[in-house]
């Protein structure tokens, strides 16, 4: 294959892999509000104890190798060495699947001394019923970086969205039926884990599916796998070929594999530690400062409750992250300082914008929200704190992505690591006295130190001096704004919804909720054209609204 069709290729299926991860992570955040709803703050709250420590022991079981798998997949096939790609899928299943069924065994069986250690025995059925899903997702994870590596990231992206689809569908059918049965908030949380087993299922067999006809239909055609990639036709026995050809004896393999794929998941474990640190805290904290076990996951339920808006905000500073390393790296390659020194700039703009302004809008609609989507105004005050977290984590997540921009890739996580120390230590100082509000508040003074230390890194390395005016006169204004024009429109419409006789309730939440979001938004868009913190060039950027948005403000003479 050519340079510029590998080159196209790689650039469709990194956007078809990226809508896929952005549609899965919306489906399994969202699936938290029909739990809630559901189940009750303690199913809640115990679900949210253990899906942080699946997510760990998950990232631990196989996250680095679908990386490992396609780097040396791709390599293998553009050398012709198809029978080392096949070597390299069947070595990756042999370590991987026995490794997690290991590791599940060992989470099955150590459920009850993991119980002692959270402390509360309530989570033990959950953690069991998460403990399945290692039987089906490390291998799925293998096949995954099969097709990665030969450049086709359409089964990656159906198996995501399969997986997260029919995870969130178990666990409603699940929820729906224990709930009928009368089953404790124990029971209710270990049969909503039970979905990522059947996700992690449904997501293999579609894996399967695809490995299952492309070699059906490399069999029937006679041809070797990658020759798609540019290799020459082979005949049916050769493409079954002998582990003898391989320039590189199985213990090589084996090693290469694992060097590479170790540093790429102690990377990733960065990422979950922060939750991990709740887990085995808060709960065990909130016990011991005199709630009993039932009243500490309920209360660690009211403090999840604002994570999955939070989440939404940083998926959505995750996906327009990448847009900036290529460039980056294209502008440090040429030694481009002035393209470097903008292009940083601007993100760093961008998402400080993007971060506070979801997070006073949050902390200021906090009540109607919390009512509209969990029938109560209960915790709306941890909900409040839990709202600026957004703004750390949001410049946790660009300040990483341009860092790896210009070459440093380890760094953003050591920050990460210290910035868990720092939430554990500030969880046991601040928990035993403010209960979950503490915890929160410990929340966002880890992500805005851990976007510290990666800003910070990044000035050195880059040489962006930011001017203050643009990252606090000048946003503290349009903030207030925001601030000002959301808590105005959901009191008016609050108010004139009573006036007009609706009863409070969900309804009454989401209207004034989303009348404080619209009109949140439109201050925000004003303020930041009216102050120059975006331009008329920045605004057509934005697909399909950017110019009609930019030609607008211009007739009204805010933008110039």
């Amino acid at each position: 294959m050519k340079p510029n069709q590998t080159g196209a290729r790689l650039l469709q299926g990194a956007f078809v892999l990226s809508a896929a991860a952005i549609g899965s992570k919306l489906i399994g955040t969202l699936q938290k509000i029909p739990l809630q709803n559901l189940g009750g703050d303690e199913a809640f709250g115990i679900y949210n104890t253990v899906n942080p420590l699946y997510t760990m022991v998950i990232t631990i079981a196989a996250a680095g190798f679908p990386a490992a798998i396609s780097k040396f997949v791709a390599e293998y096939e553009s050398e012709g060495r198809w029978q080392d790609s096949l070597r390299i899928v069947r070595l990756s299943s042999l370590l991987l699947v026995s490794f997690g069924m290991v590791l599940g065994a060992l989470m099955y069986i150590g459920a009850p001394l993991l119980g002692h250690w959270i402390g509360t025995s309530q989570v033990v059925p959950s953690i069991r019923g998460a403990a399945l899903a290692l039987a089906f997702v490390p291998w799925m994870a293998v096949l995954r970086g099969y097709f990665q590596g030969l450049h086709n990231m359409v089964p990656t992206a159906v198996s995501q969205i399969v997986e997260q689809s029919v995870r969130v569908s178990v666990m409603i059918v699940l929820l729906l039926i224990l709930i009928r049965q009368g089953a404790s908030p124990d029971r209710i949380a270990a049969g909503a884990l039970l979905g990522s087993a059947a996700g992690g299922a449904a997501g293999l067999l579609v894996m399967g599916w695809y490995w299952r006809k492309q070699a059906g239909l490399r069999r029937r055609e006679g041809v070797r796998p990658g020759a798609h990639s540019g290799g020459a036709q082979l005949e049916v026995n050769e493409f079954r070929g002998s582990a003898d050809d391989s320039k590189e004896g199985t213990g090589v393999l084996l090693r290469r594999l694992i060097a590479y794929a170790i540093p790429v998941c102690l990377s990733l474990l960065a990422v979950p530690l922060i939750g991990l640190v709740d887990t085995f805290t808060v709960p065990r904290l909130l016990s011991d400062s005199g709630l009993t076990g039932r009243g500490a996951m309920t209360e660690f339920g009211l403090y999840n409750r604002g994570l999955p808006l939070v989440q939404l905000v940083t998926m959505l500073a995750t996906s327009l992250s990448v847009l900036f390393i290529p460039a980056l790296a294209e502008a440090k390659h040429k030694r481009d300082v002035h393209a470097l020194e903008g292009q940083t700039r601007m993100a760093l703009r961008w998402f400080w914008l993007l971060g506070m302004t979801a997070s006073v809008g949050l902390a200021v609609l906090a009540e109607p929200i919390n009512i509209m989507l969990y029938e109560d105004a209960a915790g709306t005050g941890t909900l409040r704190w839990v709202a600026f977290t957004a703004v750390g984590g949001t410049m946790s997540i660009i300040s990483a992505a341009l860092l790896q921009g210009v070459g440093i890739v380890r760094a953003p996580a050591v920050h990460l690591l210290a910035a868990a120390g720092i939430k554990l230590a500030l969880n046991l100082l601040l928990v035993p006295q403010l209960g979950i509000t503490g915890a929160a508040a410990a929340g966002v003074c880890a992500y805005l130190t851990a976007a510290a230390l990666n800003i910070a890194l990044l000035m050195r390395r880059a040489g962006v001096r930011p001017a203050a005016g643009q990252l606090l006169a000048r946003p503290a204004l349009v903030f207030a704004a925001v601030a000002l024009a959301a808590w105005a429109a959901s009191s008016a419409a609050g108010g004139l919804l009573g006036a007009a006789g609706f009863a409070p309730g969900r309804a009454a939440a989401a209207a004034a909720s989303l009348c404080g979001v619209a009109a949140g938004g439109g201050a925000f868009v004003l303020g930041a054209a009216w102050t120059k913190l975006l331009t008329a060039e920045e605004l057509r950027m934005l697909p399909k609204v950017g110019k009609p948005l930019a030609a607008r403000l211009r007739a009204m003479r805010v933008l110039r």
